[in-house]
Parts: structure tokens; C-alpha cells; sequence
């Protein structure tokens, strides 16, 4: 059998191969410069960078745009373009481009964090990290880092133009953060873990209290209410009865339409009889 040589793993997959070799044939012609002696060389770059860019041609955009940053450090465009490489990273909408996209955009804040457009690479920082997230039942450190990410945002330029993109998309990352909680408080309350559930459900009502699916949260903590008192005796059994018809009457105080409706109009009818 052939031997592997050291240092060597598998083939690259089709797809990953065919995007090596474009952007090696990319880099090997380079972009167009303008005629020699221009002094109008780093203005000619980042215009036609940002043309491609537009043009959502993100590899050749990112060529002119980091021969800019390479070539011309003193140039007054070099801020600009650095952002225009993380556009184009965060573009092309793969995986490790958005690793990337928030690399650049980190290093624009390193090196330029008093630029005018500071605002617009916290904001994109935190988009990058944002695209990362996984799924609500699986890891959510990148949805804990997209979450760090635009605090700083809101913290370092309150206002923004970008403010209210940004706490819209806040919104949508601490929503993934919370429903990753109410799935395991679902799960403590499926297995009869109901003190376990309780804490899950309360730490969302206590971190979060704008969760978009508090519905479901109302509802299961008084669920689990209900389950303890059935064995609770005198004024604990009263009182949790209580505190269980309290979150299912929040359900229909605070939301109009619900999965959760009818079944604590339900529970509330009981209750009261």
C-alpha cells in the first residue's frame, strides 16, 4: 500500500478544492492597478473594490481591497478597506468566512478604535459572531460571544445610526440563549425534575424578561406548581396553587395569541373552581 506522507490528511473536499484553486488563480493575476506614476493609485483600489463589493463579487472585491491595506499604510482609504475585506468575508456566508469576517472586523477595532466608523465594525463584529450560532439544543458559546459583542456595542455608541439594526439582533440572539434554557427546563420537567425545572424557568424570567417565548415559560412554571403541590400539604399546597394560577393568568394578560392559551384558560377555570 502507498504510504501517507507525514503531515498530510485527507483530500479537500470538491467543493473546498474548486475555491482554493479560484482564489490562488485570483491571487496569481492580482487586481488591476492603474497606469504607473499614479498618485491616485489607493483611491483607484478602494473605489473599484467597493464596486465589486456591491457587486457581491467578494473574492476579487477582497483583492483590491487588501493590496489597499498592504501596500498603502499611510493611505486615508486604509481604514475603509479593512472594513470592505470584512464585508466580503462576511459575504460569502460560509462558516469559516464569518470566523474570519470577525477577525478583520476585531483588528479594525485594535487598530482604529477611534475611527468614525468604529460604530459600524462593533456592529458587523457582532453580526459575525451572530452567524455562528448553533441551534438552541446544542453549544451556544457563539451565541454567548454575539451577545458580549453587541453590549459593547450598545455600551461604546448608544447612538448609533446602527442602534436599532443592532437591538433588533440583540433581541434574536438573546431569544436563542434563553430558548437553549427553557428546552432544558422542559427536559427537568419531562423527567419530573420539577425543583430543577423551576430554577430554569425562573433564571429566564430573571435574566431575560423580554423573552419572546415567555409564554412557554409561564405556562411550564406553573406546571411544575402544579405538580409539587399535588404532594405539598396546608398553606405550601395554598400557596402554590397560587403562585401556578399567577403565571397561567400572565399568559393571557401579556399575549394576544399563543400556542399556551386554551390550556391555561383551562388550568385557570380549575383553579377557580
Amino acid at each position: 500500500m502507498p504510504q501517507v506522507l507525514p503531515g498530510r490528511g485527507r483530500l479537500p473536499a470538491a467543493g473546498t478544492l474548486l475555491y482554493l484553486l479560484v482564489a490562488i488563480s485570483a491571487c496569481a493575476k492580482g487586481p488591476k492597478l492603474p497606469a504607473a506614476g499614479s498618485v491616485n493609485a489607493d483611491q483607484y483600489l478602494y473605489e473599484t473594490g467597493s464596486k465589486l463589493l456591491k457587486e457581491k463579487k467578494w473574492l476579487t472585491s477582497r483583492e483590491y481591497f487588501r493590496r489597499l491595506v498592504d501596500t498603502y499604510p499611510g493611505s486615508p482609504y486604509r481604514a475603509d478597506a479593512k472594513l470592505g475585506i470584512g464585508d466580503s468575508y462576511l459575504g460569502e456566508g460560509r462558516a469559516d468566512s464569518h470566523v474570519l469576517a470577525a477577525n478583520e472586523f476585531r483588528e479594525f477595532l485594535q487598530f482604529f478604535p477611534l475611527n468614525p466608523r468604529a460604530d459600524y465594525a462593533q456592529y458587523k463584529l457582532g453580526l459575525a459572531q451572530m452567524k455562528q450560532m448553533l441551534g438552541p439544543q446544542r453549544d451556544q458559546t457563539a451565541t454567548k460571544a454575539a451577545l458580549a459583542e453587541f453590549d459593547r456595542f450598545l455600551q461604546a455608541y448608544p447612538k448609533s445610526e446602527f442602534r436599532p439594526e443592532v437591538d433588533k439582533l440583540r433581541r434574536q440572539v438573546r431569544d436563542r440563549l434563553s430558548e437553549s434554557e427553557f428546552r432544558v427546563g422542559v427536559f427537568h420537567y419531562r423527567t419530573r425534575n420539577y425543583p430543577g425545572a423551576v430554577v430554569r424557568f425562573n433564571g429566564i424570567l430573571k435574566d431575560d424578561p423580554e423573552f419572546s417565548y415567555r409564554d412557554g415559560v409561564y405556562f411550564y412554571l406553573a406546571e411544575c406548581f402544579m405538580k409539587i403541590q399535588a404532594t405539598a400539604l396546608g398553606e405550601m399546597k395554598d400557596q402554590l396553587r397560587k403562585d401556578a394560577l399567577a403565571q397561567y393568568e400572565k399568559i393571557l394578560a401579556e399575549f394576544k395569541q399563543s400556542d399556551y392559551l386554551k390550556r391555561a384558560e383551562k388550568r385557570i377555570a380549575e383553579l377557580k373552581r
